[in-house]
C-alpha cells in the first residue's frame, strides 16, 4: 500500500488489532516510527510510521505495568483502542488468530482456516490436524515474542541478552491450563539452564519475585554449579516492562515446587 494513504482518517478495528498485536510483540521503548516492524505494519495498512507509533503509544496508556513505572503512554487513546486492549486480556488465542487472518488477507495469502472447514463442511482428520498445528505454531510464536520482548530480550535471572539462548518459559505448564498457555503474563524469559530448572520445578519464583532453588540439587550439582546457583538464591528476578507474571500463576508453580520438596 502507499505510505500514508489513510492520513487523517479514523483507525478501523482490524488496523487497531494489528497494532495491538505488534504492541505485544515489541518492547515499549521500541514503539518508534523508525522501528522496522513499525514501518512494515505502516506499509501493510497504508498508514505513516508516525501514525502507527502513536497508536502503540496509546496502548501504553492502558498498561498498568507502565503506569506503575511512571510511564503513561500517549493521552489521545480512543474508545476503540481501549476496547481492543481489554478485549483480548483473557482470550489471547482470539487476538493471535484474528491478527494473523487480517495480515494474511491484506497480503493476499491463504487464510489459516481451510476453505472447506470455514464453509461448514466436515473436515478430514488430516485437515483438522493441520489446522491445530498451524494454530499452535502461530500461538507459540506470539507467546515467545511477547514474553521475550517484555523482558527486553534479557534473561530475568542472569541478564543474558543473546536471543538464541533465551526461552519463553511457561509458569503454569502448557498442557495444564489451556486458558493460560498463550497469556504473556504466564511467561518468564529465561536462559536455557534456568528454563530447565524452572520447568522441572528445581527452582521457583515467589509472588514477590524472589527465587528459590530445590534442595534436590544438592545431590546432583557440583560445587561450582552450587556456588553459581547460591549466588541467585534469595535474590529477585528482573521484572518485565509489560505482562507482569500473574500471582495466581506463580502461586501454582510455588505449590508444585513445595509438593515435590515435601516428597523427599
Amino acid at each position: 500500500m502507499t505510505d500514508g494513504t489513510k492520513y487523517g482518517s479514523k483507525w478501523e478495528r482490524e488496523e487497531t488489532i494489528l497494532a495491538f498485536d505488534l504492541y505485544c510483540r515489541i518492547p515499549f521503548r521500541a514503539t518508534k516510527r523508525t522501528n522496522p516492524a513499525v514501518v512494515q505494519l505502516a506499509e501493510l495498512i497504508g498508514r505513516t510510521p508516525s501514525s502507527v507509533a502513536r497508536k502503540l503509544g496509546n496502548f501504553g496508556s492502558f498498561d498498568p505495568k507502565l503506569k506503575a513505572r511512571g510511564v503513561v503512554g500517549l493521552s489521545h487513546a480512543s474508545s476503540l483502542d481501549r476496547e481492543v486492549f481489554h478485549a483480548f486480556q483473557d482470550d489471547w488465542e482470539s487476538l493471535i488468530i484474528e491478527a494473523e487472518e487480517i495480515k494474511r488477507r491484506l497480503q493476499d495469502q491463504a487464510p489459516i482456516l481451510d476453505t472447506t472447514i470455514a464453509s461448514g463442511s466436515v473436515p478430514s482428520p488430516r485437515q483438522t490436524e493441520t489446522l491445530v498445528v498451524r494454530k499452535q505454531r502461530i500461538g507459540q510464536d506470539f507467546f515467545r515474542a511477547a514474553v521475550v520482548a517484555s523482558y527486553d530480550f534479557k534473561c530475568c535471572v542472569t541478564g543474558l541478552d543473546v536471543p538464541e539462548c533465551l526461552i519463553a518459559s511457561h509458569i503454569v505448564p502448557w498442557n495444564e491450563d489451556e486458558s493460560a498457555r498463550l497469556d504473556p503474563a504466564n511467561g518468564l524469559c529465561l536462559s536455557a539452564t534456568f528454563d530447565k530448572l524452572f520447568d522441572r520445578f528445581l527452582m521457583t519464583v515467589e509472588p514477590d519475585y524472589t527465587m528459590r532453588f530445590s534442595s534436590r540439587l544438592e545431590k546432583f550439582a557440583s560445587h561450582e554449579i552450587r556456588d553459581y546457583i547460591d549466588r541467585h538464591a534469595g535474590s529477585k528476578i528482573v521484572e518485565p516492562d509489560k505482562f507482569t507474571p500473574r500471582e495466581a500463576y506463580l502461586s501454582y508453580h510455588n505449590d508444585r515446587f513445595s509438593e515435590l520438596e515435601n516428597l523427599q
